[in-house]
């Protein structure tokens, strides 16, 4: 179901299993079919003196024809994944690109070149390189192939074959131009729901990336309250021979607690958080991949109003119009296919991250209950056999 209304709840029915649910959703692309896999690893820190910057190791492993081996070894940097965007969007404007990390992710929670911040921006990584491995059509592209395989000279040579300056400057004029000129009058009503669905999900997917950071936020503050107890207890028994053994138990489930808590914690931000954030990026990169296909049309109604006004130049006019009306088509076609493909991507990823979520969640509060509960059972043991001994004469 494709509605816009499931997306809008997040909240689909749900079988007794989620881990049956995550396995009744399967992509064409099986692991067992894939012929290009791509590892992103190794982070290694350059400084110069104009400039500090991290390189990653990119290898390629592929059974492909087109490729003139079956294992590349590359080193890239945060730039260079920029420029294959660029070139992927510039290529294929219809088509929805996956998305980078910004240039400062996660901003205000960890340190530029800190090993966390290396290490989530080394996933979001990696994780765009396969999502376009994995693409039907951008694994193809022929940038693509080069960032893999190319060594660092070859890539700064091919790099300086793009477009001059001027015609940078052109297609920009022209992009303004054809955006400024109002709304599309022959939009088809398919892509004004695809516009109103990508409306609605970027305020829903933006509110529960604020309340995810807010969670974490609230959920470090208690974790950094909560390791202040345990050794205070321990001091306390210090003090108190009568009950230090009860204090120093205290102590103890108050530590395993906080060990509990900082792996939730873990889990919110290697899998919650990354998620979401892609999925808000995603929204700002749809929305970008719809204006284009307006422009497209846009383009179109120009050329057959101007028609329509001409009395000469008619074959002229026409034979360019046939031109963007396949150009349209090509351009509707691409973009509901990925729109098709990118939805099921999406439920999936939100069913799953969820699912995974609320697991990890019952088995922190099963490991802290039952922390406290092994003591408060060890504590009316140790009344007892308190009792048995005053009575004993």
């Amino acid at each position: 179901d494709t509605s816009l209304a499931e997306v809008n709840s997040f909240s689909p029915s749900m079988p007794i299993s989620p881990s049956s649910m995550i396995n009744q959703y399967k992509f064409e692309d099986e692991p067992e079919l894939r012929d290009l896999f791509i590892t992103v690893d190794d982070p290694e820190s350059h400084i110069t003196a104009i400039e500090t910057f991290i390189t990653y190791r990119v290898v390629t492993k592929t059974s492909r024809g087109e490729f003139d081996s079956s294992e590349y070894e590359v080193r890239r940097r945060y730039q260079d994944f920029l420029w294959l965007k660029s070139k992927l969007e510039e290529a294929h404007p219809t088509l929805i690109i996956p998305p980078l990390p910004e240039k400062f992710i996660m901003k205000g929670m960890v340190e530029r070149f800190s090993d966390e911040f290396i290490e989530t921006r080394r996933k979001a990584l990696h994780k765009f390189l396969n999502r376009i491995a994995d693409h039907p059509t951008l694994t193809f592209n022929e940038d693509f192939k080069i960032f893999l395989t190319a060594q660092a000279w070859e890539l700064s040579s091919h790099k300086k074959q793009g477009p001059g300056l001027l015609s940078r400057m052109g297609q920009t004029v022209r992009a303004v131009a054809s955006s400024v000129r109002g709304g599309v009058k022959n939009r088809p009503e398919t892509f004004t729901e695809m516009n109103d669905y990508i409306e609605t999900f970027s305020q829903k997917i933006n509110v529960l990336d604020k309340i995810a950071h807010r969670i974490y936020k609230e959920e470090r503050e208690y974790f950094n309250e909560m390791k202040e107890y345990g050794p205070i207890h321990t001091l306390w028994s210090a003090s108190e021979e009568d009950i230090a053994d009860s204090l120093k138990g205290v102590a103890s489930c108050i530590d395993k607690c906080c060990k509990a808590t900082e792996k939730r914690m873990a889990g919110l931000s290697e899998n919650l958080l990354p998620i979401l954030h892609e999925y808000v990026l995603y929204s700002e990169i749809l929305m970008g991949v719809l204006k284009r296909r307006d422009q497209i049309q846009g383009e179109l109604d120009s050329r057959v109003d101007a028609l329509a006004n001409k009395k000469t130049e008619k074959d002229l006019f026409s034979e360019e119009i046939g031109k963007l009306e396949d150009k349209v088509e090509c351009a509707n076609n691409a973009l509901k296919a990925d729109w098709d493909r990118w939805k099921q991507n999406m439920q999936c990823d939100m069913r799953s991250t969820f699912t995974n979520v609320a697991e990890n969640n019952l088995r922190y509060y099963e490991e802290c209950l039952a922390t406290w509960e092994s003591f408060l059972a060890s504590q009316r043991v140790y009344l007892h056999v308190e009792e048995d001994s005053e009575d004993t004469p």
